[in-house]
């Protein structure tokens, strides 16, 4: 199943157009979104707007692919659950988000080796023609390494216990 989600802030329905029109060109049938509150909603894919917590989880776990916007709790489950994901980013120049941070986040994660990324609605269309050829990225551990916590002390505290 391909798990289809825009996050909780602003809709997708830029994402959400050529994902639906993808599959009944395709023929596939194995597309689920959750779609926010859009002004358009899909012909040819289920949807919802909105999946309670555990149902959202049930259907991320499920997934053999995540396709969603840019955000960092979506990149960061589908690295952490080892889950092929592919993210468009939303611009605030199209009225999609309040800043480009969604931009910035893609490039830099994409730098990282950790997400495939379609910047625009042509992108995304020909990575969508070769989905199944998109694989997970090496899973994250579910929390903080030793030395980002020591880092992080280290940063709080002036080696003596007492806050800086």
């Amino acid at each position: 199943m391909i798990f289809v989600t825009v996050g909780t802030d602003q809709p997708f329905d830029r994402m959400l157009k050529v994902i639906d029109k993808w599959a009944l060109e395709s023929g596939r049938t194995d597309v689920f979104a959750q779609i926010g509150d859009g002004a358009w909603e899909p012909q040819h894919i289920p949807f919802v707007e909105f999946l309670e917590p555990s149902e959202f989880k049930r259907r991320f776990a499920e997934a053999d692919l995540v396709i969603g916007h840019a955000g960092m709790g979506t990149i960061l489950s589908a690295l952490l659950h080892g889950k092929p994901i592919l993210v468009v980013p939303k611009k605030a120049s199209l009225g999609e988000h309040r800043n480009e941070h969604q931009t910035a986040t893609a490039r830099r994660m994409m730098a990282l080796g950790n997400v495939d990324v379609a910047f625009d609605e042509a992108e995304l269309r020909e990575r969508l023609d070769h989905v199944d050829e998109l694989r997970a990225k090496s899973p994250i551990a579910d929390h903080a390494s030793g030395s980002l916590v020591d880092g992080i002390r280290s940063f709080i505290f002036d080696g003596q216990g007492s806050e800086r």
